[in-house]
């Protein structure tokens, strides 16, 4: 699969895509750069991003980087470390993998901000199909 492919193929990624706005921006083998422009609808009751929005985002990473060498990979489990409030209005995250296995895969993401806070630290676990 292709960078191009892949961000036509994860445009029907509707939730992802139109409800919380993240943008494929880069994808290879070794990484994968989303983003996400912070907007109202993404924030809680007490104005700072909801975990949510910020979970969502590094999952989109995840399938994306996942699946361009592997298609089908899936979630088993994903751990979430909220870090610090964004700030500002943009929001990257920075997926890699930390390691491939057979029928496993182990990755990383970081969520920082426009400011070069970081945010979050997520760890996911796939599994191929």
């Amino acid at each position: 699969m292709t960078f191009e492919e892949a961000k036509v193929f994860f445009e029907k990624d509707l939730f992802a895509t139109q409800a919380a706005g993240i943008v494929l921006e880069e994808l290879d083998e070794n990484h994968c750069l989303c983003t996400m422009k912070i907007t109202p609808n993404h924030l809680n009751a007490v104005g700072s991003v909801m975990g949510g929005a910020l979970f969502t985002l590094a999952d989109f990473g995840f399938a994306a980087a996942s699946n361009f060498i592997h298609p089908g990979t899936v979630t088993l489990s994903s751990q979430i470390e909220y870090l610090s409030a964004a700030k500002g209005s943009l929001l990257t995250a920075v997926t890699r993998p930390v390691k491939e296995g057979r029928h496993a895969c182990f990755y990383e993401t970081v969520i920082t901000d426009e400011l070069g806070t970081k945010v979050a630290v997520i760890n996911a676990t796939g599994y191929r199909k």
